[in-house]
């Protein structure tokens, strides 16, 4: 059975680290002006520590493709121009593109570097994946529209093509992405095509009749809300024996906006999924399923993959717009001395709590004996975002890359997923 490459996001240095240490064979990074997410928090990768960002991930094992994936003006052609050499210098193993014409300086500015063109060029079919192989690339990412059979029908007719799909995280109301209601909406100052996208979709909207001002009606899809735009998040974890078995090379976690503690436990849920089914093709994915419902979700839909064209029926999300997480992310453990570990705190929690731990190789429950300052003051709670001194009655084997998070799963989230995708 081949084994697909686990692709995550890396949205700044320091998730980029996470990502691989949790298991990640490859991440995926974008620059400013050139990349369609724009990041806000942490390290941010510039052109000034591209190189290093992408030297970090070949020093810890994992492959690093860079996003030029916008759809470009001639103002992004001339910018790319005076930056080209750069990028270059900088050594990705591919460049992730939508645009044919950055395609075409690719080819003439680093020619040896490899081509994956993204799922914004919308490729559904296999004449598609033959064209994208006669202009040059090495790696056609599908659009999320395609049922996993004809994934397979692409993969038997370019075998020789590699085939990256998503398999986990948000998704746009729009085919593939292509979606112009940020930029009406913000009058053109939130284009969703350069990485600034507000996100609409998931706004809730009443609805005015022109003669009637001032008289809003909801928008109401049974009972269930007014966020009529707002898909569910994708999930497929408890199908990734059929994508394998269809010949998909690369395996896809959309999220470079998402947090730490998501790119951290979801890179481990998939990494230890995709090996437990290589070692054994009927190995159980539901405990899997289950800590993909500790990080954030809109509710997990199968989208358009075991359908026959058709979107999922239940994959909209009419009654909540933001992810909710099944469990919280208390902290990430940032220092050792002694005993003691110190930690940055997210959510607040107490003395003698349980929470869970996980790390790498490790997940536990265990709780803070002690806590303290940075002063030696004694504190009963560690609240959010503070830097303090914690005593843990289990403590990690290895402290570097350890969160912490509440036990369990919520039971509002568990009740309304722990039944769904299965179809």
């Amino acid at each position: 059975m081949n084994k697909p490459e686990l692709l995550m996001p890396a949205g700044n240095i320091e998730k980029l680290k996470y990502a691989i240490k949790y298991g990640a064979d490859a991440v995926y990074l974008g620059v400013v002006d050139f990349s369609l997410r724009a990041m806000r928090k942490g390290e941010l990768i510039t052109l000034e520590n591209l190189r290093t960002a992408i030297d970090t991930a070949h020093n810890m094992g994992a492959k690093a493709y860079l996003t030029l994936n916008i759809f470009a003006f001639n103002n992004d052609i001339k910018l790319l121009e005076s930056v080209i050499d750069k990028i270059s210098e900088s050594n990705p193993d591919a460049l992730i593109i939508s645009d044919p014409g950055i395609i075409r300086m690719a080819k003439k500015y680093m020619p040896k570097t490899d081509i994956h063109v993204s799922t914004q060029a919308n490729i559904l079919n296999y004449e598609a994946v033959r064209f994208w192989q006669d202009i040059g690339a090495t790696r056609c990412i599908l659009a999320r529209e395609l049922p996993i059979k004809d994934v397979a029908e692409i993969k038997k007719q370019v075998p020789d093509m590699e085939l990256e799909c998503f398999i986990h995280g948000a998704q746009c109301v729009s085919f593939s992405g292509r979606c112009l209601l940020s930029d009406y909406m913000t009058n053109g100052e939130r284009k969703a095509n350069s990485g600034n996208c507000s996100q609409p979709c998931r706004w809730s909207y009443k609805l005015l009749e022109e003669t009637r001002p001032n008289e809003y009606q909801e928008i109401v899809q049974d009972e269930k809300g007014t966020h009529i735009l707002s898909t569910k998040d994708l999930c497929l974890v408890r199908h990734l024996k059929e994508m394998i078995d269809a010949g998909i090379d690369s395996f896809k976690v959309e999220g470079r906006t998402k947090s730490l503690y998501y790119v951290s436990a979801t890179a481990k849920a998939y990494r230890e999924a995709i090996d437990a089914i290589i070692a054994n093709p009927n190995a159980d994915m539901e405990p899997y399923f289950k800590e993909l419902l500790k990080v954030g979700n809109r509710g997990y839909t199968t989208g358009f993959y075991l359908g026959n064209g058709e979107y999922d029926k239940d994959g909209y999300s009419y009654d909540i717009s933001k992810g909710l997480a099944g469990a919280d992310f208390l902290c990430e453990i940032i220092d050792k001395k002694d005993d003691w570990y110190k930690i940055r705190t997210k959510n607040k929690f107490s003395k003698d709590e349980n929470i869970e731990i996980i790390t790498p190789d490790e997940k536990f429950i265990t709780k803070a004996t002690e806590i303290q300052d940075d002063k030696g003051f004694i504190l009963d709670v560690a609240n959010t975002n503070n830097e303090l001194w914690v005593k843990f009655e289990q403590s990690p084997k290895d402290y570097e890359y350890a969160l912490a998070r509440t036990i369990g799963i919520k039971g509002n989230i568990a009740k309304t997923q722990l039944c769904s995708c299965k179809d």
